[in-house]
């Protein structure tokens, strides 16, 4: 690999391995603030149109501006969202660091990170090797959120025994957060020329997000239908977050946060691994069916969570579904790569993106209040994987039988992947 994607695969362990930090203890720091359970909610979600208001502005504007200072200023903004956190309990000024900075309440990817990243990686790979590539990617990423969600969980515990009060013990916490989006600030100013988009495909018009194509071409109708069904998958997927996961398992079961590291620890280095073995399934199946194929037991495995009837099931269960749960995330990226022409694919990457955190932006503002009541905090584990199933029906049903114009011969261009 050359030391740009040596450098890209570190600034996304350490990005993740901040959201897997901060997510594991952040709506019980929030609670320790005094937000309740509904303004925790709304706290989220405007997060998350935040961060598609960035992402949107910034991935739009990298091609012309330069990615890397781009990327810069995203890791700028996920630091001003920790100094706010970490200094005030002043709601205004909460909501003010959810809106504009860059905080992942699920501890997955937000933000314009991925999609700068993805189409840099995307010029230096075939795309026979895409799938492996993004899939090597994401398991370094989920390793990264399993390692940060245990330092998370564990320094808490550590800190408590050490007699710091509990909320002293989750600011140390969101204190980490902050440094380390001064070490992503640091990889990115490595980066080298190289990972700007050639000369022949620089963009030198400043876009207008009033044009309806966003930057798409032939392939904008494609595109816009995926990005709009995975909206839907990712509006299911913000009832789970991880931090409201978090939450439930403490609240119903009393799990102490050093405990609630471990768990989320084990299920992330499973979802991780999971991801690297998709790259073998859709070589013989085809991206779409890889996709489709492991999604649906994962969410059939997310509606038994709260159906179990202690906490060693409720763990099973869950890892179960993390075992699996990532697998159609390389293929997604891959496909939305092979989708399009190679010129659409920042556009397409940043749509795509997009799309899915305004679908993750409206669901906690619902989940939050579901989850502070005993009698309905199940509901969004059901909400969720009804949605996804959904989602994944609709999937193959719009896009089983289209032609990949890149992808090697195979399942992909035979129109089943």
């Amino acid at each position: 690999m050359s030391r740009d994607v040596v450098l890209l695969f570190a600034t996304r362990m350490l990005r993740m391995f901040g959201y897997g930090l901060l997510s594991v203890i952040l709506v019980l720091y929030l609670g320790a603030l005094g937000l309740s359970e509904a303004r925790v909610g709304l706290l989220f979600t405007l997060t998350l149109v935040g961060d598609t208001a960035i992402s949107l502005f910034i991935t739009t504007n990298a091609d012309r501006v330069g990615r890397r200072r781009m990327l810069t200023l995203g890791a700028v903004l996920m630091l001003g969202a920790g100094a706010l956190l970490a200094t005030t309990s002043w709601l205004p000024l909460l909501l003010l660091g959810a809106t504009i900075g860059v905080v992942s309440p699920s501890g997955n990817e937000v933000g314009p990170f991925l999609a700068i990243e993805q189409s840099a990686l995307s010029e230096e790979v075939a795309a026979q090797d895409r799938t492996s590539v993004f899939a090597w990617y994401n398991l370094a990423g989920s390793l990264a959120t399993a390692v940060g969600a245990l330092v998370g969980g564990g320094l808490v515990q550590l800190l408590c025994a050490h007699g710091f009060a509990v909320l002293s013990a989750y600011r140390a916490v969101v204190l980490s957060y902050g440094a380390v989006a001064v070490a992503m600030m640091a990889l990115f100013g490595a980066l080298s020329q190289k990972v700007e988009p050639p000369p022949a495909a620089r963009v030198t018009r400043r876009p207008s997000i009033l044009e309806p194509n966003l930057g798409l071409g032939p392939s904008r109708g494609k595109v816009f239908t995926l990005a709009g069904l995975f909206t839907l998958d990712s509006f299911a997927g913000g009832f789970v977050v991880q931090s409201f996961l978090a939450a439930w398992f403490h609240t119903r079961y009393g799990v102490s946060p050093a405990t609630l590291g471990g768990i989320f620890f084990l299920a992330n280095v499973l979802a991780g691994l999971s991801a690297l073995s998709a790259s073998r399934l859709a070589k013989r199946l085809g991206l779409l069916a890889t996709m489709v194929g492991t999604h649906l037991p994962s969410n059939l495995l997310l509606l038994l969570v709260p159906l179990m009837p202690n906490l060693p099931l409720a763990i099973a269960m869950l890892l179960a579904r993390f075992s699996i749960s990532q697998m159609d995330v390389p293929t997604r990226q891959a496909y939305t790569m092979a989708l399009v022409l190679p010129a659409e694919r920042s556009a397409a990457a940043g749509v795509t993106g997009i799309a899915r955190t305004i679908g993750a932006s409206l669901a906690p503002l619902l989940a939050g209040p579901l989850f502070a009541k005993a009698a309905l905090a199940s509901v969004p584990f059901f909400l969720a994987g009804g949605i996804k199933i959904v989602y994944d029906l609709l999937v193959w049903r719009t896009f089983g039988k289209v032609r990949l114009p890149d992808a090697q011969p195979g399942p992909e261009r035979r129109g089943v992947g």
